[in-house]
């Protein structure tokens, strides 16, 4: 198979760059890299029938893809399933919600897909040795996948990492390293171990593949509503690279005729105690600031300064999508079994989220047995009270308190609903999200 690849094009500055040599980030202004292909080549070879009859994996979408050959590195990626929700719809006043379970994946999380083809394209490239900090899952993901294709890999964590995740990632024969401070200290020591020991960083971002591994969901999601995109997509948000994917999915699929031009509207959930995306929307800014002191439960998205969060032209770029992009935070409390996930249950009530038609807003899934719940939250999912949720302002930092189950029968989700909408739904933010 021949890639339908035509070259990287810078997301800042759109110089361009080879694609069958080994590229990190843009040379002249570090931005990230982003494949382009040759739309008009995959429109005049694959159409939506023949896609039919292929097997049901991310690789379906291979035309759309920038690995070159047949020997994808794969642990089984299957099309997880879009369910629908209607008595949390009910719950929430969203008629159609819908919940893609990501959960299925290889390692159990939705970072399955850019550790594959991200992992394939770095074999492709003759890539020995791969590097990348983590806090959450993705570390996990691609020491599995490098394990598969026989590519040493180095994970530099936080040494706040969750035990669970620090021990998944060993087991799959990674080289694990623990630092002090938060994942941006751990991926400023992957980028010199990089630079020093010539090592292929994998970081988010500063290589250009995990991102069309994650695209994939936006495929999945436009084949499984029948070639339509959802009104609303909810997602808690780290480094942001699910969010780009998929609008970089929708863009693809648009232009090679398969989609109409409807567009979603994306939010953006992060979680109070680190929310630089966020703060950046509100105080209309087109870049975040690096967020002092990151504070959350949910460790995957302990992220305090994403690479990918600036504001380009509506026209070309990483992040087009700002223009219509609505954030929220929350307090990540523990009020499921997985705080991403609750992130974007609490979101999914806003107003930004519901839009007119309040049809199809799509949140992501964690897999059942979330890899961080605190001890025992998994087998009692106690309710929690609203009166803990709030708290104290020191209570809400802390990062290792759990507030303890009470009888109370008030319901903290719904309470934490309408905290989010009396800060979300000002006139001044409305404006800014249309």
């Amino acid at each position: 198979m021949t890639s339908f690849a035509t070259h990287l094009e810078c997301s800042r500055c759109q110089e361009d760059f080879p694609v069958d040599q080994i590229q990190q980030v843009c040379k002249s202004d570090g931005g990230p890299l982003l494949v382009r292909y040759d739309l008009r080549r995959v429109r005049d070879s694959i159409t939506t029938e023949a896609l039919r009859t292929r097997p049901e994996t991310l690789w379906r979408y291979r035309e759309l893809l920038p690995t070159s050959g047949e020997d994808s590195v794969s642990l089984g990626e299957a099309m997880t399933p879009l369910n629908v929700a209607p008595r949390l719809g009910a719950a929430l006043d969203i008629p159609g919600l819908l919940i893609k379970d990501e959960g299925l994946l290889p390692t159990g999380t939705f970072k399955a897909r850019g550790a594959a083809v991200g992992v394939t394209r770095a074999a492709e490239l003759a890539v020995k040795t791969l590097a990348l900090p983590t806090a959450g899952n993705a570390g996990a993901a691609w020491a599995a996948y490098g394990a598969r294709a026989g590519i040493r890999v180095v994970v530099v964590m936080p040494v706040t990492t969750p035990d669970v995740i620090i021990r998944e990632t060993s087991a799959y024969g990674a080289d694990v390293y623990l630092v002090a401070g938060s994942i941006a200290d751990a991926g400023a020591m992957v980028k010199k171990a990089c630079a020093v020991r010539g090592w292929y960083e994998a970081s988010t971002l500063r290589e250009p593949y995990r991102i069309e591994g994650k695209k994939t969901m936006g495929f999945e999601l436009a084949e499984q509503l029948g070639w339509r995109v959802p009104d609303v997509i909810v997602y808690p948000t780290g480094g942001g690279v699910g969010l780009i994917g998929m609008w970089k999915a929708f863009d693809e699929l648009r232009a090679i005729g398969w989609l109409d031009q409807k567009r979603p509207r994306f939010v953006a959930v992060q979680a109070e105690g680190c929310a630089p995306i966020v703060r950046a929307f509100v105080d209309g800014r087109n870049e975040s600031e690096p967020w002092p002191d990151p504070r959350t439960f949910a460790a995957g998205i302990r992220v305090p300064k994403a690479l990918g969060d600036f504001k380009t032209s509506p026209s070309r770029g990483l992040t087009r999508a700002r223009s219509r992009q609505a954030s929220a935070s929350r307090r990540l409390l523990g009020t499921s079994s997985c705080s991403k996930r609750s992130a974007s249950q609490a979101a999914s009530r806003s107003p930004w989220a519901k839009g007119r038609s309040r049809s199809r807003c799509r949140l992501p899934a964690r897999p059942r047995g979330c890899s961080y719940a605190p001890k025992g939250a998994r087998r009692s999912r106690a309710r929690r009270s609203s009166a803990a949720m709030a708290g104290s302002a020191r209570a809400r930092r802390s990062s290792s308190s759990t507030p303890a189950p009470v009888s109370s029968t008030r319901n903290p989700f719904k309470a934490t609903l309408r905290e989010i909408w009396s800060r979300i739904s000002s006139p001044m933010n409305r404006r800014r999200c249309t």
